[in-house]
């Protein structure tokens, strides 16, 4: 069932915004100019993942010999910090970095004329 959740306008390009809908709490997020949404709780041990921090990609850069050449960050992949346990998501795929296996639990949003509605 499609359900109004929230107005375009509250969750800006880089934003995020937490909510309560019936059965779940979830976060949604703008980023690459489209809308993710997960539901609020972190695979790992039940935190609320969607609050938690929210920071770009962190890439180890290396030399042509594979030696460390420092970090950089990827802003093209947002990641969202579980404030439980430290645990990363990407906000793009909702993919744990170091196991894709580990993920978080999708819910399908679309929007039309300034309306964020949610698959229920």
């Amino acid at each position: 069932m499609k359900q109004a959740i929230a107005k375009s306008a509250d969750i800006p390009e880089g934003g995020r915004i937490v909510i309560d809908i019936p059965g779940a709490t979830i976060g949604l997020f703008r980023a690459a100019g489209s809308l993710y949404a997960y539901e609020n709780t972190c695979p790992h041990q039940g935190g609320p993942v969607c609050q938690g921090l929210l920071i770009p990609a962190v890439e180890e850069r290396l030399n042509k010999d594979g030696t460390a050449a420092g970090f950089r960050f990827d802003p093209s992949d947002p990641r969202v910090v579980c404030p439980w346990h430290g645990y990363e998501f990407s906000i793009l795929t909702g993919r744990h970095p170091g196991n894709a296996a580990i993920r978080l639990r999708s819910v399908p949003v679309s929007e039309e004329e300034g309306i964020v509605y949610a698959e229920l």
